[in-house]
């Protein structure tokens, strides 16, 4: 038996259209869409009320139809109708700055109402080469939407929440606060987007909004949602591009090249660091210099190369010595020594260099302990645990996989819980002892959890 599709009624009936007039204006928006072959009447209309799916491409059109009646975006979602190429078209670079708000539009809404399309979607492999390679060579010369304008005080609002958001990541991990971030992308910012604004106005609303977009993005990929943080990085660019911030376009970079290289894509990891680099040429942001070489280090590590990796560690620290942090931009902040030392430990880690890789997590430790960052000490905690299991030193392992599974237990982070899983796997050739059993007993609590 057929649902009515009342969400569609709601619509027609807001709309004030007719059945006979919303079968006209479907043949009309058909035929500008070269597709002539559409033809609908009144009745066909009743047939999707009492919840018949027309079939593609109908439910475009009729969002478009309805779109164009109420003058702000409907999607075929918004209509009854399903979801469309949401998944898809977040994956594109768009030229046009008009429709790169409406897909993250789109991409918010569906995150926040957390529709099974989007979870189930698949990361697209190397799908960040394109998109790195356009925010290099791009011009764009998009106008915005009429409407109300916007002015900086707007902006400013939007940016002071930026550090609240950023704020709970760093302390409580991206599963914390994602979705109240997300809604409120959706309710306050991406609206803003669509109305007019001065050329400085527009500039400084893309930068703010690209700040919490790529924000966005972090925390998905910080609990697991790869899927929906590569989308949300990639329409983060394409908006740095537009804020004319070739700093925070390197910085979105930075993000994509920690993704690449977690999913094991070391390849495309290392690329997406050089064109953040190179994008960073004319700018000062010794901090984002330092994040990209050490992402660059993190790549080569794992595809073997030990010469390259240790010089990129290397031009990390050189950048990072010309770091004033209130020269730096907010996003920046997580840059820092517990940080960059947290992820030159893995960098060597990978190396299976123990003797630097425990060098580099003690004193990541000790920053994050001062700092109380329970996420970063729990991932140098399972750095130098590691380290310790590479030198056969089971007891000291053991000591610090104590101290991480404590940690991660403080926040809600998928990256801590794979810490704590690769610590087990590395456990796995010590075979029955003791030490291996507890730990093992205890994480299973931890991931059961999670």
């Amino acid at each position: 038996m057929k649902v009515p599709n009342s969400a569609l009624g709601q619509w027609l009936d807001r709309s004030g259209m007719s059945r006979k007039e919303l079968a006209r204006r479907v043949n009309s928006k058909a035929a500008q869409a070269g597709e002539p072959h559409i033809s609908t009447n009144a009745t066909r209309v009743r047939c999707w009320l009492e919840g018949e799916t027309p079939r593609a491409p109908v439910p475009e059109l009729l969002a478009g139809v309805f779109s164009d009646r109420f003058g702000y975006r409907v999607t075929t979602y918004d209509l009854g109708l399903g979801d469309g190429g949401t998944a898809d078209a977040a994956l594109v670079y768009n030229s046009s700055y008009a429709d790169t708000v409406e897909v993250v539009a789109d991409l918010g809404r569906a995150d926040v109402d957390r529709r099974k399309f989007l979870t189930a979607a698949p990361v697209a492999v190397v799908a960040g080469v394109g998109p790195s390679r356009d925010w290099l060579l791009n011009t764009l010369d998009q106008e915005p939407e009429p409407g109300p304008r916007v002015h900086l005080s707007d902006v400013t609002a939007v940016k002071n929440m930026f550090e609240t958001f950023q704020r709970m990541d760093i302390f409580q991990g991206g599963g914390s606060g994602r979705l109240v971030l997300a809604d409120y992308m959706n309710v306050h910012v991406y609206p803003l987007l669509r109305r007019a604004h001065s050329d400085d106005v527009r500039r400084a609303l893309c930068e703010a909004a690209a700040e919490q977009t790529y924000l966005l993005g972090w925390m998905a990929y910080d609990n697991g949602e790869h899927a929906v943080a590569q989308r949300y990085l990639i329409q983060s660019l394409r908006l740095a591009e537009e804020s004319r911030n070739p700093a925070l376009g390197a910085h979105v970079l930075a993000g994509m090249a920690d993704q690449a290289t977690l999913l094991g894509n070391p390849v495309e990891g290392r690329r997406l660091a050089q064109a953040g680099r190179q994008g960073l040429s004319k700018t000062t942001s010794p901090a984002c210099l330092a994040d990209l070489w050490c992402l660059e280090a993190r790549a080569l590590a794992l595809l073997g190369e030990k010469p390259g990796a240790a010089r990129a560690v290397a031009q990390s620290e050189k950048a990072y010595e010309r770091v004033h942090l209130d020269e730096e931009p907010a996003w920046a902040a997580f840059i820092d020594p517990a940080y960059l030392h947290g992820e030159h430990a893995n960098t060597f880690r990978d190396l299976e260099d123990p003797k630097a890789a425990e060098e580099h997590a003690r004193r990541s430790i000790g920053h994050a302990a001062k700092q109380n960052r329970a996420r970063r000490g729990a991932m140098s905690q399972a750095a130098l645990a590691v380290s310790h299991l590479q030198r056969r030193d089971l007891d000291a392992a053991y000591a610090a996989g104590m101290r991480t599974l404590k940690l991660s237990a403080q926040v809600k982070s998928s990256r801590c819980v794979e810490a704590v899983q690769d610590l087990q796997k590395r456990m796995q050739p010590f075979g029955g002892e003791r030490l291996v059993a507890d730990f093992n007993e205890r994480a299973r609590e931890l991931v059961a959890a999670a």
